[in-house]
Formats: structure tokens, C-alpha cells, sequence
């Protein structure tokens, strides 16, 4: 004999039950991967901007690598234009773009986001580019290079995927900026800036290129290194020390004496210090700093004891030659 039984629910539960169903619509159901790959490619051959992906959406921009050997590769311009942009939002060299300067082809290196495996090419980023109704990526031989030898590219991204940063998620109007000074020749004790942002957004990534340009015969030669990077937060006058010295930013110590290194959040790609070169990346992504009503990050070439303005100078800092560049996302200020 069997007995069956009937279960009435009360509405409220029934109303509850429809507002969150238990298989829910899964978020990963609209990502869709896109990808651009070039083989051996004539694409550079020539000086005009060769286009390497254009894709109509919105999400972000996930990997890059490229591959190639010719003399002045690593001066080979990538831009990236985001939502219709005339003018590229990220403009970068390939090897300063990938953190390493004055076409230093040391490899294989390489963290999470960037890294160099071959020489001189097998450079690659996986840096987060978000983008709201279509993308397009472009290379350009430098002027200085041969003028023709094939090219290798992979430019991969997803649809529908928002950017985080230090396990936020970054508004969907977040967009990635690239600033630069190039060759930039700062006096000793100056102190300049590498990015003045208004609105809101987050700092995401720095690479630094310096090059001291004054003989002394000893330590001072890299006292420009002494320097401390400032953060300007929302307006302020007054700053906020992110660093106890140049090379302690990059997480180096004793002007970088152990060489070069890389990890995820920070590297030594380059140092020279017969020649008083060095360059180096900073992450911000697990690091983060947020800021909402503008941003000013600034170095310094030199440093005083105690870090304040009228301080004793540290050692003798020369004349120093800067390449910079700070990446930001930015955002509408609420």
C-alpha cells in the first residue's frame, strides 16, 4: 500500500523561491574568447601601422606576446585604441611596454602580468585592458630598423569580462591609460611627476628607465636611486611616501647590489652600474591605490636624510635622464 502526500508551500516561500532559484544563471555563460595571431608575418614590413586586432564588444583585453628579430625590435610601438579613440589611450614601446629598457634583451625572465623568454623577442603581458564598445591594436616598426622580416603575434581577449584589482571590481566605465615621459633629463634634488590623473581610479603599474649622467668614481654615481616615490592623493599638497628610496619601490635594496630579479609584483630587468643604468617594473594590482578625486605620482631625483624638503641631501645625485611609465584606471568621479 502506498501513501502519497502532498506538500503545500506558503506563498512567501514560493515568491522567495522564484526570486533565487537554486541554478541560477551562471555569470560565465556570456564570456566569449576573441584572438588575433599573426605567423611569420609581413605585417611590419615598411614603416606604416600595421593593425593586429580589431574586435566590436565590450570586455577587456587579456594577453599579448610577440615575436620577432631584427635590430631595434625593442623600439617596435604598440598602441592600443579603445571605444573609437583618434588618439591611443596606450602608446608604448615593446620592451619598455613590457617592463625593460635601453634594449636590453636579457632573458628568459618573467612573473604573472610580463616577462621576456627568448632574446630578443618572446616578450608577453597579460595586462588587464578594458574596453566598452570595441578594440583595436596596432604595431610600427621603428624608423631606425631594417625594413622588412616577419613578425609573430598573439592578441587574445574576452567578452563580457570586467577588470579587478586587489579583488575589486573596477566599474565598468574603468579604462586604462598609459603615461609617459620619454628622455626626460631631471636636475639634482628635482622632483617631477609621472602621472596628474583627475577623477577616480587606481594606479596599476610603473617602469622606470634612469640613467645617471655624471662620473664620480663611487657609490654616489647612483645616488639618484635615494629617491622617494610620493603619491598625491584627492588634491593634497602634501604627499604620501609609497617608498623609503627608488630601488626599495621596485623592492630592491642597497641600490640593487644582488642584480637583477623578477617576481609578480615587482623587477630588476636592467642595471648597468659601470654605465649608471637601470630599469625596473612595479605592480599595483594585489598592491593597490585608489584614489577618487585626482592623483598626482611623483619621483624625485635624489633624496634628502629624513625625506622632507629642506632635509641634507644623500650622497651626490647626478643630473639623471628618465624614461617613465605610470599606468592608471580611471573612472567618472561619483
Amino acid at each position: 500500500m502506498s501513501v502519497s502526500v502532498r506538500v503545500i508551500l506558503p506563498a512567501f516561500v514560493l515568491s522567495i523561491a522564484a526570486a533565487f532559484p537554486v541554478f541560477a544563471d551562471d555569470e560565465t555563460a556570456s564570456l566569449k574568447t576573441f584572438s588575433s595571431i599573426g605567423k611569420g608575418s609581413p605585417a611590419l614590413d615598411g614603416y606604416g601601422e600595421a593593425e593586429l586586432l580589431r574586435h566590436e564588444g565590450k570586455g577587456r583585453l587579456s594577453h599579448m606576446w610577440f615575436g620577432g628579430d631584427w635590430p631595434g625590435y625593442d623600439k617596435t610601438r604598440v598602441r592600443v585604441y579603445v571605444d573609437d579613440e583618434k588618439t591611443p589611450s596606450i602608446d608604448m614601446e615593446l620592451g619598455l611596454g613590457h617592463g625593460q629598457g635601453f634594449g636590453d634583451t636579457n632573458s628568459p625572465w618573467g612573473a604573472e602580468r610580463v616577462g621576456r623568454t627568448g632574446s630578443p623577442s618572446g616578450i608577453y603581458n597579460t595586462y588587464p585592458i578594458p574596453f566598452g564598445k570595441n578594440i583595436r591594436v596596432t604595431a610600427q616598426r621603428d624608423k631606425q630598423s631594417p625594413k622588412a622580416s616577419p613578425f609573430w603575434w598573439i592578441v587574445r581577449g574576452t567578452d563580457n569580462l570586467r577588470v579587478t584589482l586587489g579583488g575589486v571590481k573596477l566599474p565598468e566605465s574603468a579604462r586604462l591609460k598609459l603615461y609617459k615621459h620619454e628622455n626626460f633629463t631631471a636636475k639634482p634634488m628635482e622632483e617631477f611627476s609621472l602621472c596628474d590623473v583627475k577623477g577616480a581610479g587606481a594606479l596599476y603599474q610603473v617602469t622606470i628607465a634612469g640613467h645617471g649622467l655624471r662620473e664620480t668614481g663611487d657609490w654616489k654615481n647612483l645616488s639618484f636611486l635615494e629617491a622617494c616615490m610620493r603619491g598625491y592623493f584627492d588634491g593634497a599638497d602634501e604627499p604620501t611616501l609609497l617608498s623609503s628610496g627608488l630601488e626599495d619601490y621596485f623592492l630592491g635594496t642597497y641600490y640593487f647590489n644582488r642584480g637583477r630579479y623578477a617576481n609578480n609584483v615587482a623587477g630588476l630587468t636592467h642595471l648597468d652600474v659601470k654605465n649608471r643604468t637601470f630599469s625596473a617594473y612595479r605592480f599595483h594590482d594585489d598592491d593597490p591605490i585608489f584614489f577618487h578625486k585626482g592623483f598626482r605620482l611623483t619621483c624625485r631625483c635624489g633624496e634628502t636624510e629624513d625625506g622632507s624638503k629642506q632635509g641634507k641631501t644623500m650622497g651626490d645625485p647626478p643630473e639623471t635622464r628618465y624614461t617613465t611609465y605610470a599606468w592608471v584606471y580611471e573612472w567618472p568621479s561619483n
